[in-house]
């Protein structure tokens, strides 16, 4: 292991011709050891409207929503599982590229973000070849790993010039995701939707940051822009916001999923290995509507984890995922007007703190 003062060496840097990244970003073999120096996280963020990448969410994320976040400034993001039949993760890359080259044609002067993939790196995942062949042919900007090492994902990506983050729950799996080669890590702290840790975000982020000074997105309860300026407080780059991109018109989710958000409280999560055998955030009322009493649930057989083409969505497609910052929703909107509301209550808290612009 690591000591604390000792930076792995994939804390690297990347030295551009410009500030204004290529089109489509991501794509760092368009450099030149030439003049300015800009870290990746500053390279992704001269993109943005806002420091958020929106988290790739099983069953909910899609196309529409992934255009409409990345055309207001955020990365987007999808689980390439959500794609099927398989033939159809094809469609939706092309669909994405094709939005996104439009809108930048339409409107030159505005901020479009890329977008990014998620990759499930599971054994019974048997899918992942196929995906990542399709994500490698699209030269996809961002591939966002879960699980095991994503060293055979490294490389593919980093040769057509992409960037992995991998997702973690404590500083073991960040340092063994560094050792794989990642270029940034996404820390899913407590309160977090779906799949999540159990650290608060001050220590987890703090203790990362004593070994990689690379990219990082903070996971955990953020619904509004105040929660963006507290993660870049305590030492990420970006905030990673699921749970409140449910609440959205453009989201592939249940109409009482959706209103189930409105009306609970941090009090209505449970957090439970249950339904998948990791460890993940859900709405009670989901599952007592599933005929369980969510404060007595069974243990759960973490050897049953199940990612592949075969297994059946019924742990998110009737019992829901969120976050605990759900007290935080209060309408449905659309994801476009969503952001700009995130990012006039980023500018608010910055002014509020003597922050400026």
């Amino acid at each position: 292991m690591r000591s604390k003062a000792e930076a792995p060496s994939h804390c690297r840097r990347l030295t551009v011709r410009r500030l204004t990244p290529p089109p489509i970003a991501g794509n760092v073999q368009d450099v030149h050891p030439e003049e300015i120096e800009v870290s990746l996280a500053e390279k992704l963020r001269s993109q943005m409207s806002l420091p958020v990448i929106a988290a790739p969410m099983f069953i909910v994320s899609n196309p529409d929503l992934v255009i409409a976040q990345c055309t207001s400034g955020v990365i987007g993001s999808f689980p390439a599982l959500n794609a099927r039949p398989a033939e159809k993760l094809d469609e939706w890359l092309a669909t994405i590229e094709s939005a996104l080259a439009a809108h930048r044609k339409a409107h030159p002067e505005a901020k479009i973000a890329p977008f990014a993939v998620n990759q499930i790196i599971h054994q019974s995942n048997d899918r992942l070849d196929h995906d990542l062949d399709l994500c490698v042919r699209h030269q996809v900007p961002m591939i966002i790993t879960s699980l095991r090492s994503p060293a055979d994902v490294v490389k593919r990506v980093h040769d057509y010039g992409g960037v992995v983050f991998h997702d973690v729950i404590n500083v073991r799996h960040a340092q063994k995701a560094l050792e794989a080669g990642v270029d940034g890590l996404v820390l899913v702290c407590a309160g977090a939707g779906g799949h999540a840790g159990t650290f608060s975000p001050f220590a987890l982020v703090r203790e990362v940051r004593q070994f990689f000074d690379g990219p990082i997105a903070l996971s955990g309860a953020i619904t509004d822009g105040n929660g963006v300026l507290a993660a870049e407080a305590i030492g990420a780059d970006f905030a990673y916001v699921g749970t409140r991109f449910i609440a959205t018109l453009e989201a592939n989710a249940d109409s009482r999923y959706k209103q189930m958000l409105v009306d609970s409280s941090a009090t209505d999560i449970v957090y439970t290995p249950y339904f998948t055998g990791v460890h993940g955030n859900y709405l009670k009322p989901s599952v007592a509507a599933a005929g369980l009493d969510p404060d007595n649930l069974p243990v759960a057989d973490k050897s049953k984890m199940n990612f592949g083409s075969a297994a059946g969505p019924k742990a998110w497609k009737d019992i829901w995922g969120a976050g605990q910052g759900v007290g935080n929703i209060h309408e449905v909107l659309p994801a476009r007007a969503l952001v700009a509301r995130m990012c006039t209550e980023y500018e608010a808290a910055r002014r509020r703190l003597g922050l400026g612009r």
